[in-house]
């Protein structure tokens, strides 16, 4: 009963603690602010900017500066965008109970034999003044974005085309001002010289979750979620200039000891508070054969988005459940919708099929198949090939990452096992089903609940 009663003002506290925590997230550079370290490989403290000694002499150090941060679509900005995308689908498992109960005669009467779901959700409450606390784990080492290693990543940067044809222009000289019928890009020569950049990269998230549900009333659960993320990046890049003339006025290192390769490296970790969800379940009647329910989760920005450890951004998900319960198998099917206020994420629609299967008093099957269907255009597009047009027309490829789309599917296949006096642990493998995205080979989860 007191377990009870601490439950009941426990709740109203937390939820109430949630719009504050958010405004005060902390803010810096972090480990985002890190990322423009990849493609730091001269003195200038600048992307893809050559030395100094090269921009006093000849005014070409800073040239490739566009390619890296110019516009909307570039590739600082998607691969910062993508890693912020990644933490938000990191998953946490069901804040609901395995075991639900009703009261029969005043008194609680266990309700289904089956440990339930781990990442889907089923129908059934816990039940009135029913509580559950949970804590579990999660890792992910991230090991490609859209298909492509990150371990071999590659970038080919051009040249700005600051000059236009003249026959007289000298490397070292000022550029003369730019006529309008003159817009070739390769002319100058040099403006053909390409930087090509090999980038691994190397991410990994541990999240620590506590989470807490309460049978507010017998159809009704409210839940709580609290994550605590740990952020590790690391990253080198070898960088080289790909001349078309000779000598060229790009190059790393001095004049006079120019280098046409150069490399760069970094790491940083960082841990935090991440983004706190409050949610609530509602069981909208049914039988053992076939039920309905309605889930409406928040998730609050209450992790620091320049280390990775949040969003960011608020988001709201709301699902229909309906699942069923056959003997021992428990089938069921989450069909909603995931809001997220900002631009840098799209909205998305959210289906999970799967079923629990009670294979021996102790121990519960739990599979699922996850689906994240990106809604709009995608935030995250890589800028499109660079076509020089003298002296003679081709194009360049920015990079070997794909522009596609970053729905995600995963496949979840997991078991609860209960070690007795209300207690029950839980380990899951997440593995990704397409090439959305950056992805790991695999999420895995592991945890702990208990239920009084």
């Amino acid at each position: 009963m007191l377990e009870r009663r601490a439950a009941v003002l426990l709740f109203p506290l937390i939820l109430s603690a949630l719009p504050v925590l958010a405004q005060h997230a902390p803010t810096g550079a972090g480990l985002r602010g890190r990322i423009p370290d990849l493609f730091r490989f001269g003195d200038c403290a600048e992307p893809l900017c050559l030395n100094s000694s090269v921009n006093s002499a000849s005014g070409h150090g800073d040239h490739y500066l566009g390619s890296t941060v110019a516009g909307t679509n570039n590739l600082l900005g998607f691969l910062s965008g993508a890693i912020g995308t990644a933490v938000a689908s990191v998953p946490i498992s069901t804040a609901t109970s395995g075991v639900s109960f009703a009261f029969v005669g005043g008194a609680p009467v266990e309700m289904s034999n089956s440990a339930g779901p781990i990442f889907g959700e089923r129908v059934q409450t816990l039940g009135r003044g029913r509580f559950l606390a949970g804590v579990n784990l999660t890792g992910v080492d991230f090991r490609s974005v859209r298909g492509v290693p990150l371990d071999n990543l590659a970038f080919t940067f051009t040249h700005q085309n600051v000059c236009r044809t003249n026959p007289s222009w000298q490397p070292g000289q000022t550029c003369p001002a730019p006529t309008a019928a003159d817009t070739a890009l390769g002319s100058p020569a040099f403006e053909n010289d390409v930087i090509e950049v090999n980038t691994s990269v190397d991410l990994s998230l541990q999240v620590a979750s506590l989470y807490f549900a309460y049978g507010l009333m017998e159809r009704v659960d409210i839940g709580v979620a609290v994550p605590l993320v740990r952020a590790d990046l690391r990253g080198g890049s070898v960088a080289r200039v790909v001349p078309f003339t000779n000598p060229t006025p790009h190059f790393f290192g001095t004049a006079s000891d120019p280098l046409l390769s150069a490399s760069t490296g970094f790491s940083g970790s960082a841990t935090g508070l991440g983004d706190i969800g409050a949610r609530i379940k509602v069981n909208l009647g049914g039988s053992e054969r076939g039920a309905f329910g309605l889930l409406t989760e928040a998730r609050f920005p209450t992790g620091d988005e320049d280390d990775f450890l949040g969003t960011g951004e608020f988001a709201m998900r709301v699902l229909g459940i309906a699942s069923a319960r056959y003997g021992n198998f428990s089938p069921h099917v989450n069909a909603g919708y995931l809001f997220r206020s900002g631009k840098s994420i799209t909205d998305a629609v959210l289906t999970t099929v799967g079923f629990d299967q009670l294979m021996a008093p102790w121990a519960t099957l739990a599979v699922d198949v996850i689906g994240q269907w990106q809604v709009g255009t995608n935030p995250l597009v890589l800028p499109g090939p660079v076509t020089f047009t003298t002296p003679s027309q081709r194009k360049a490829t920015p990079t070997n990452i794909p522009n596609r789309n970053d729905s995600l599917l995963d496949g979840s296949l997991g078991f609860k096992l209960n070690v007795g006096k209300g207690a029950t642990v839980m380990a899951n493998a997440l593995v990704p089903l397409n090439k959305g995205g950056l992805r790991g080979n695999l999420a895995w989860t592991t945890g702990l609940e208990y239920r009084f």
